[in-house]
């Protein structure tokens, strides 16, 4: 019996936003896909540059690699896709959850974004839970893991699972609930379901932010570390504490720095809003009073 191909995984970590991403090849064919990669976006001047995206590009030529796939997890709310320029440069297809049409959904009245299409058809291929494709000869099966959004998918390759926003390392623990249409008791069950899978399957994570402690980051652990480790899960706990500690954990936390650009820019497979008559392209600020009080100086 021939035995399955295993991906080589190649990462690639981005400072500034604590970001992870993947390129990962089929040996035998040398095609690739890359998953969650990251635009350079100063929002301090509105500047964006690809430097991130042409790092992967060029380790992907080095090695005589071609990238026919652009994967997101989800709806990043921490930094602005790079998959629209990875298309313009190898043609890739851009894929995500089918559960990206409820996110636009979600978002698109609270950035009064009308020229947002809430089908998923800014993205070349929607991702049921289940389903499978192929990178070269590799066989990539889709687990929907929402609860960090509704849209989390996770990639399983072989003996490698790409967990977008849904784990962290087991001395960081686990993801936010507290977007919008996000739901702690979701992320319980999906986390459950990845740690269903065998002891020694390889996880990938989307994050790392070090843990006190540790001087160094890292993304790769097991489903066996995460089940003995992880700081929000260990000692058995329920569903109920979870979700109450979770919530609890949540209500400390602040919004991420891109969280307003990231997700108009995201929810529309990384194309911006339509620019301008000056040709230039904005991105939109709501502002909200955040006591009653504060309504007066809104007019």
């Amino acid at each position: 019996m021939t035995r399955a191909p295993l991906p080589a995984i190649q990462a690639f970590f981005d400072p500034p936003t604590n970001t992870i991403s993947y390129l990962v090849v089929d040996p035998v064919t040398r095609r690739a896909a890359v998953i969650d990669p990251v635009l350079d976006f100063d929002h301090r001047d509105g500047t964006v540059d690809v430097r991130s995206v042409d790092a992967i590009l060029a380790a992907a030529q080095e090695q005589g690699v071609t990238i026919e796939w652009a994967l997101e997890t989800h709806a990043h709310a921490d930094h602005l896709s790079g998959a629209p320029y990875i298309k313009s440069r190898t043609g890739a297809a851009i894929g995500i959850g089918e559960h990206i049409r409820d996110v636009q959904r979600i978002f698109r009245p609270v950035f009064n974004a009308d020229d947002l299409r809430t089908d998923g058809s800014d993205f070349d291929r929607l991702f049921a839970d289940g389903e499978t494709f192929r990178i070269g000869e590799l066989t990539v099966e889709v687990m929907h893991t929402p609860g960090h959004t509704p849209a989390d998918i996770s990639y399983r390759v072989g003996n490698a699972v790409f967990v977008g926003d849904t784990l962290f390392m087991p001395d960081y623990g686990t993801a936010r609930a507290d977007f919008p249409g996000g739901d702690a008791a979701q992320l319980f069950r999906s986390i459950q379901r990845l740690l269903a899978l065998p002891p020694e399957t390889q996880l990938y994570m989307c994050h790392d932010y070090k843990a006190p402690g540790r001087d160094h980051y890292a993304w790769q652990t097991t489903v066996r570390e995460q089940r003995e480790g992880n700081v929000h899960l260990k000692g058995g706990v329920t569903e109920a504490e979870y979700v109450a500690k979770r919530k609890a954990r949540d209500a400390t936390l602040s919004a991420p720095t891109l969280l307003l650009p990231s997700i108009q820019v995201n929810i529309r497979a990384g194309r911006f809003p339509k620019a301008q008559q000056n040709g230039v392209h904005y991105l939109l600020l709501p502002v909200r009073p955040k006591t009653p009080a504060a309504s007066a100086v809104l007019g």
